[in-house]
């Protein structure tokens, strides 16, 4: 063998020796905080661990992630990224285009990312055709929870319309039961407004809204009577709603204190994580109307130096999409796997009703992006269209004015 076939042949093996020696190590940004999310987030730094990582655990509390948001944003500017972020929808985008996200497309390759996920998730993590996020789980956000017992003992059951919401929620105001367990803070006013959207527009008014920001629909009849309904629903709420995290209104619905919570299924991970039963201690349906709100959690990879920092990213990636993880972690969270060829088998009924409808809302296309949870629109549209919907469910504004300032505040944002 010629003298520089062996100088490039050893030039290689130092390079793979170095990358077989380098220990994966992550630092890992996210919001997950609560009594389940903090569990779920458990099960991927057990499993990092049993293979050999070393996990940096960051967690940012508050604010449905904006919390977390601000702190990254001061993390890059100082040219100290994180390893790993959990990041969503077009918020990947938009640090892609920033320049400071990292290709795991060889992972994704190897793995067969492209064969398991559907592809409306599989859209969400790619940037300009190459993988830059690894999902994690697909949640549903308009799901209505429910106390069984609550509901039995005043001769309720589950609403099916906005008129029965309306008309059970007021018979429990007038037995002394909180009708609606509320968190006021602008994410979960957005859930709710969102979920009520979905209802009363219908899933191609929905898109039109939400997705395209259709100026016709904006201004609709259709939607003033969906603030017309956040106005009712204003009234079923308890006074010390302010600034109530999700969490203790789930925990308001668990001990029978309120009778229902709108509400994306990581709160069925605070029942399920309390020991209670689907359909024994809650119950679970979506709210009125057809569709589905998706809301899917990934991690995003920033670019980073350091081969122990690259090979924590890869193994974290495989890691993610992994079947083991995409069960064990889902049945912690309350959500479904991203992944289409994990079985259900161990998940309860209202996965089971999630998955099903996730999959007729595929076919009919009514399965949409979520506006309130980062995943329809870019961050200056979402938050002005929540601006006004927070505006309007905390004042007397009217639902013709809210349309009105809901239309010049998206068109401003644009």
């Amino acid at each position: 063998m010629k003298k520089l076939e062996l100088g490039a042949v050893s030039a290689i093996a130092l390079v793979t020796a170095g990358m077989a020696t380098a220990e994966p190590k992550a630092e890992v940004l996210h919001w997950w905080t609560s009594g389940s999310e903090a569990k779920s987030v458990a099960v991927l730094q057990k499993e990092f661990a049993e293979n050999g990582g070393t996990w940096t655990d960051m967690p940012v509390a508050g604010g449905g992630g904006d919390a977390a948001m601000s702190a990254l944003r001061a993390r890059v500017l100082s040219g100290n990224a994180p390893t790993a972020v959990q990041l969503k929808g077009p918020a990947i985008q938009e640090w892609y285009e920033e320049g400071v996200l990292a290709d795991i497309s060889s992972v994704a390759e190897a793995e067969g990312w492209g064969d398991v996920l559907p592809a409306s998730i599989a859209g969400h993590m790619k940037c300009e055709g190459s993988w830059c996020a690894a999902p994690v789980n697909v949640h549903r956000v308009d799901w209505i929870w429910a106390n069984a017992d609550v509901l039995e003992a005043n001769g309720i059951t589950m609403p099916t319309t906005w008129d029965e919401f309306n008309a059970a929620a007021a018979k429990l105001q007038a037995a002394g039961v909180i009708p609606l367990a509320h968190g006021g803070q602008a994410w979960q006013d957005a859930t709710v407004f969102e979920a009520v959207a979905l209802g009363i527009l219908g899933a191609e008014g929905f898109r039109k809204a939400f997705v395209e920001l259709d100026e016709a629909t904006l201004t609709s009849d259709a939607m003033v009577a969906v603030f017309d309904q956040m106005r009712t629903m204003r009234g079923f709420v308890d006074p010390n709603f302010p600034g109530r995290d999700w969490n203790l209104a789930t925990a308001m619905v668990m001990n029978g204190e309120a009778a229902f919570q709108i509400m994306g299924d990581w709160a069925k991970g605070e029942f399920l994580a309390a020991g209670a039963k689907p359909g024994e201690d809650f119950l679970c349906a979506s709210v009125p109307g057809d569709g589905f709100l998706y809301n899917v959690d990934s991690f995003a990879m920033f670019d980073v130096d350091g081969e122990d920092n690259q090979a924590g990213q890869e193994l974290l990636a495989k890691l993610i999409v992994g079947e083991s993880f995409q069960t064990v972690f889902n049945l912690n969270k309350g959500s479904i796997p991203a992944r289409v060829d994990v079985a259900l088998d161990d998940f309860d009924s209202c996965a089971h009703l999630g998955a099903k409808d996730m999959a007729a809302s595929a076919d009919n296309g009514s399965l949409l992006p979520s506006y309130a949870h980062g995943m329809a629109l870019r961050g200056a549209q979402a938050g002005a269209i929540t601006d006004v919907v927070t505006a309007h469910f905390n004042s007397d504004m009217s639902s013709a004015d809210a349309v009105q300032q809901l239309a010049a505040a998206i068109a401003n944002s644009l």
